[in-house]
C-alpha cells in the first residue's frame, strides 16, 4: 500500500485512528471509574488508575485558572502550527517516517485539547467514590476551555530493593500517570530524535529543498 500524499491521507491513516482510540478510552474511564480508582491492566507492568490532570502531559501544570486557560490556548495554537507544519512536510515529500512521527505528535496534541476544551461541558464532575455522567445543559463541571485531561495508565514496575542508586531503590521506575495522547506525543518526539539523521538528510536532499 502506497503512503498517502495529502494531509487528509495522513489524518485518515494515523491521526484519526489514534484520536478515536484515545477518546474512547478516556470516555470509558471517565464514566466507569471514580477518581483514584485502580484496576489491573497488565499484571506486574501496567494498571489503570483514573486521575484528572489540570495541566500538561504526565501531570505537570501551570497554577491557577489563568494558567490553565493560557495552557489550553497554547495547546490550540500549537496544534494549528503542527498541522500547517505537517502539510508543509507532505508537500516537500520528506521521509515517511518523519511524517508518521509528526502525525503522532499532532494526534496526541489534539487528543488532549479535546479534553481541556470540551470535557468540562460534556461531563459532570468526577470525585473520590463517585462516577461522572453525561452532563445535561448547564450541568457540566467547568466552562469551555477549562476542562481536565483524563489520565489512566500507570506503570507499576519498581527498581529492585538492592538497586545501586539508593535514592531509587524500591521506587517506581516511572511514577507519572498518562494517557494514549501523551504516549503518542512522546513516541513521536523520541522517534524523531532517534531517526533525525535519516529523516532530515532525506529532507535536505529532496528536489524542493535543492530548489530553495
Amino acid at each position: 500500500m502506497s503512503s498517502p500524499k495529502s494531509l487528509l491521507g495522513w489524518i485518515l491513516l494515523v491521526v484519526l485512528p489514534l484520536l478515536v482510540c484515545d477518546q474512547v478510552i478516556k470516555i470509558w474511564i471517565k464514566l466507569s471509574f471514580a477518581v483514584g480508582q485502580k484496576a489491573s491492566f497488565i499484571p506486574g507492568l501496567l494498571e489503570l488508575q483514573f486521575i484528572e490532570n489540570e495541566g500538561m502531559a504526565f501531570g505537570w501544570a501551570l497554577p491557577g485558572a489563568a494558567g490553565k486557560l493560557v495552557l489550553t490556548i497554547f495547546r490550540l495554537l500549537a496544534a494549528v502550527g503542527i498541522g500547517f507544519y505537517l502539510n508543509k512536510l507532505i508537500r516537500s515529500r520528506v521521509h515517511k517516517g518523519l511524517l508518521a512521527c509528526v502525525s503522532f505528535v499532532w494526534a496526541g496534541a489534539i487528543g488532549n485539547i479535546i479534553d481541556s476544551a470540551v470535557y468540562g461541558q460534556l461531563f459532570t464532575r468526577s470525585s473520590w467514590g463517585m462516577f461522572a455522567d453525561w452532563a445535561r445543559s448547564g450541568e457540566g463541571y467547568a466552562p469551555l476551555l477549562m476542562g481536565n485531561v483524563v489520565d489512566m495508565f500507570h506503570f507499576v514496575v519498581r527498581w529492585p530493593a538492592g538497586f545501586p542508586i539508593e535514592s531509587l531503590a524500591g521506587r517506581e521506575v516511572f511514577p507519572p500517570i498518562w494517557n494514549l495522547a501523551d504516549a503518542a506525543i512522546s513516541c513521536g518526539v523520541i522517534s524523531i530524535l532517534i531517526g533525525q539523521r535519516v529523516f532530515f538528510r532525506e529532507a535536505e536532499s529532496s528536489p524542493e529543498a535543492m530548489d530553495s
